[in-house]
């Protein structure tokens, strides 16, 4: 849903305290009126205010680096307080002329949008889980149904009651229990993406004891349900450690599954989708390496598949006795291989989709009976479908010169079924269920743009032009 206030705003004022030491400069860079000859032009507008200089050094690795602005970092400084709200001052004054126009720019805008709207539901193990958003209310309310979609609505949660009271809120990770009796879920009351872990109990609607703050992203169950695994930062922010939490033990008694020592890698969470493994990410910009838990052994240690090496990046999917694995080691637009369970390095890979200069391979999606390849050739992307029965491949057909494809969640191994989201320059955002067996394609929703927009009134078509040492630049071109 829009918001209508877009400014940053911290604290709860928007005026500058009396005696808050802030300064500003006597005339405001660029705002020079030129008036027509005999008129005197507008009035200046007043200037905005300057934060000012204290002296700070930052010692580190025997180099010293100036930073007069450091005071700035103290939230709790009145002084900051009161220059936030200065500046939050100056620019309600700086705007004000144009009040109008934004109240019209947004009302447009606001039109533009179906402000009561449901989610495409998605099954997982007999239940429909989706999620709706009501006219007036700003969060998405999360429900499920259980066997069909005409059986009566549970809501799991909802968002607007958790936000009630809070000047912000944002909901970081939302994730059924196996058997589909507990939520756990993470929250953001605060915007500086420190997370606190909540456990609900959705037979009864009521929150579980167990409450785990701070955390970050990262949020996974063990195959019975008992168990949790959630990831901390270090005093940089930086998610580095792997926690493992049993229900109804005290959090105090939580341990550390796996902690990343290196500065310039960060630990990230997933479940396979044959539910079957955890995997733990360790990923810098140029480099990664990949452990596995049984998510039936919570209590076990993660296994190394392959130890990391400098701008050698990997990502892993389970399917039966093997790992699909995609990587750019000695291919820089990445290659598909594949390893045994047991693997412990990059000697028991055997290439299964080799190097191609011409085509990047973006990632796959395993499931029971088929292979979903994502892949970019002349900067359009691709869907390839592999049959790991037959052998045979196809990729999926689009009508459009230009577009963007983005892979749904696909929950569940055992099905034909490929969900993916689509959109284009002139094609709003669409969901999309492909039938990898019969190659069927079905639109099950896509996004009304109030105010009679016709998307058959426009095209969309991709050009290229040749820089001078001869590359190729791809160049969208969208008309009426």
């Amino acid at each position: 849903m829009a918001e209508k206030d877009l400014r940053v705003v911290e604290g709860p004022g928007s005026r500058a305290s009396r005696g808050a030491s802030v300064t500003y400069p006597r005339s405001a860079p660029g705002r020079d009126a030129h008036p027509e000859p005999g008129d005197r032009g507008p009035e200046p507008a007043p200037a905005p205010p300057l934060a000012p200089r204290r002296p700070h050094v930052h010692l580190h690795h025997g180099d010293a680096r100036p930073d007069d602005w450091h005071w700035l970092r103290d939230r709790g400084n009145p002084d900051v307080r009161a220059y936030l709200e200065a500046e939050n001052a100056w620019t309600e004054a700086f705007m004000a002329p144009a009040e109008e126009l934004q109240e019209r720019l947004y009302a447009e805008m606001l039109g533009r949008i179906q402000e009561t709207d449901l989610s495409v539901p998605e099954q997982v193990d007999g239940w429909w889980y989706y999620s709706r958003t009501e006219a007036g209310k700003q969060y998405p309310i999360h429900c499920r149904r259980r066997g069909s979609l005409d059986a009566p609505e549970e809501v799991v949660l909802d968002q607007n009651e958790l936000a009630a009271g809070s000047d912000y809120f944002r909901l970081g990770a939302l994730k059924p229990s196996p058997d589909h009796r507990l939520l756990a879920y993470l929250v953001d009351l605060n915007g500086d993406e420190r997370y606190e872990l909540r456990v609900r109990d959705l037979e009864f609607g009521a929150e579980l004891p167990e409450t785990i703050t701070p955390v970050t992203y990262g949020l996974e169950w063990s195959a019975d349900g008992r168990v949790l695994f959630y990831v901390t930062a270090d005093e940089a922010e930086r998610p580095c450690r792997l926690h493992r939490h049993e229900l109804g033990r005290p959090v105090g008694e939580d341990r550390v599954v796996f902690e990343e020592p290196d500065g310039r890698f960060i630990v990230s969470l997933e479940k396979t989708r044959s539910r079957r493994f955890l995997l733990v990410h360790a990923s810098s910009h140029s480099s990664s390496e990949v452990r596995v838990l049984e998510a039936a052994d919570p209590f076990g240690t993660p296994r190394l598949l392959a130890r990391r090496e400098p701008n050698v990046e990997y990502a892993v999917e389970h399917h039966g006795s093997r790992f699909f694995i995609v990587t750019n080691d000695a291919a820089v637009n990445f290659r598909l291989v594949e390893a045994p369970l047991d693997t412990t390095s990059k000697a028991d890979w055997i290439t299964v989709l080799p190097h191609r200069e011409s085509v990047k391979l973006d990632g796959v999606d395993a499931f029971a009976g088929h292979l979903a390849i994502y892949e970019r050739e002349d900067a359009t992307p691709h869907v390839r479908i592999l049959d790991l029965m037959t052998g045979q491949e196809h990729r999926i057909a689009f009508d459009e010169e230009v577009y963007s494809i983005t892979p749904a969640r696909n929950p569940e191994f055992d099905t034909a079924t490929l969900r993916f989201l689509y959109t284009s320059p002139v094609t709003p955002n669409s969901v999309y269920d492909y039938d990898m067996r019969t190659r069927e394609t079905t639109l099950l929703k896509r996004q009304p743009v109030l105010g009679g927009y016709d998307p058959g009134e426009y095209r969309a078509v991709r050009e290229f032009a040749v820089a001078g040492d001869g590359t190729r630049i791809p160049i969208s071109i969208v008309y009426r």
